[in-house]
């Protein structure tokens, strides 16, 4: 019902004289649409202007009013209009039959004026009320929506700008962080069927895989730039306090999990790869010397991710190796350094990965001759 419209009601009954006595009843007050049979009313009820309210009568020939009002509730169209039975069938049982099949009200012959005049009022007035209820979930729910969006939109930018703090303190790292999230991503798309992942690899946790993997070098902020900018081998005293970074990272995290006033998702995710991106399928990677599935899906999925990149971008310490070189060197540490299962994927999607990093390292003025797109 349109606002200022009139009211449409339906009034069905294969009579035309009480056609008659209703719509003059009804006429000055509503609009008024009139069916002589099941048939007329199903059409005329699918089309403008759409009934409010339908008056129906039960003993009609042919389709009769139940048939009618089944057939009105099966259509999504008209499945939400109410519909008052309006019969000669004065007994309980009959009143009791339709008001268990669903109409809003029940009304026996013959009928007084003053007392349809009031039942088909309240029943116009309980639908205008479902209506704007309607009308208000619905506004409430795109609400819901924009602002879940927005804050999504603020948890990425959040994110990023966290990982950057990193990234600014290691600035040959260019686009790393979007070439892993990439990487990343891939690798659980094509595992998600894969027996030993799939129970793990659900389309939320792929979702908040992506967005955790920018944080797995957060504890890089910690390491002093003598250590994280030399040009030359580290010293063994050095490079166990490179290696801390893994769990600076883990702790910034856990601190933020902590201020948190409720579970936040993509941070369980991304203190476990920030933690464990380092750990080695046989148990030589560090910081705690995981091995085998010890060793959590998601730091699995980082350590072949970081470690592929990081070949193929140059450093301060060594130039960048070419594609074939890199997709060597993972196949070679299949069942050492990366999960068997892992290894394979990245197999399976080498050519995603190639384009992922061509996407993000073609603008980048070290990129190798080997690296670029063509070339193996």
């Amino acid at each position: 019902m349109l606002d200022g419209a009139l009211p449409t009601i339906l009034i069905v009954d294969d009579s035309p004289e009480n056609l008659t006595v209703l719509s003059e009843l009804l006429q000055l007050d509503y609009r008024v649409r009139a069916a002589t049979s099941g048939e007329k009313a199903l059409r005329i009820a699918a089309t403008a202007p759409w009934p409010d309210l339908v008056l129906l009568d039960v003993m009609m020939p042919g389709m009769d009013g139940y048939e009618v009002f089944t057939r009105l509730r099966a259509d999504p169209q008209t499945r939400e209009i109410p519909v008052i039975f309006v019969t000669a069938m004065d007994s309980a049982e009959a009143e009791l039959r339709g008001l268990d099949v669903g109409a809003v009200d029940y009304i026996a012959k013959p009928i007084v004026p003053s007392i349809l005049l009031a039942r088909v009022r309240t029943q116009l007035e309980l639908k205008q009320a479902r209506d704007w209820l309607k009308d208000q979930n619905a506004y409430l729910e795109a609400e819901l929506a924009r602002r879940m969006s927005e804050n999504l939109v603020v948890q990425e930018v959040s994110i990023h700008a966290l990982a950057h703090l990193a990234e600014i303190r290691d600035p040959e790292t260019g686009n790393h962080l979007r070439r892993t999230q990439g990487y990343v991503s891939t690798l659980a798309h094509q595992l998600r069927d894969h027996p030993r992942f799939s129970e793990f690899l659900t389309d939320r946790v792929i979702d908040q895989l992506a967005k955790s993997a920018p944080l797995h070098d957060i504890g890089k902020v910690g390491i002093p730039d003598s250590i994280l900018l030399k040009p030359g081998k580290l010293t063994p005293d050095e490079w166990e306090i490179m290696k801390t970074h893994a769990k600076l990272g883990s702790d910034a995290i856990e601190q933020a999990e902590r201020d948190a006033d409720r579970l936040v998702e993509f941070l369980v995710l991304a203190k476990d790869i920030a933690h464990y991106h380092h750990e080695k399928w046989d148990g030589s990677g560090y910081p705690e010397g995981l091995a085998g599935d010890a060793i959590p899906i998601a730091a699995r999925l980082m350590a072949l991710a970081d470690v592929f990149d990081a070949l193929i971008s140059p450093r301060v310490y060594k130039p960048p190796m070419t594609f074939e070189d890199a997709f060597n060197i993972i196949v070679a540490g299949r069942g050492s350094h990366f999960d068997p299962d892992v290894t394979d994927a990245f197999l399976a999607t080498f050519e995603e990965f190639r384009g992922i990093a061509v996407r993000y390292l073609e603008n980048e003025p070290d990129l190798p001759t080997g690296n670029r797109p063509g070339r193996a």
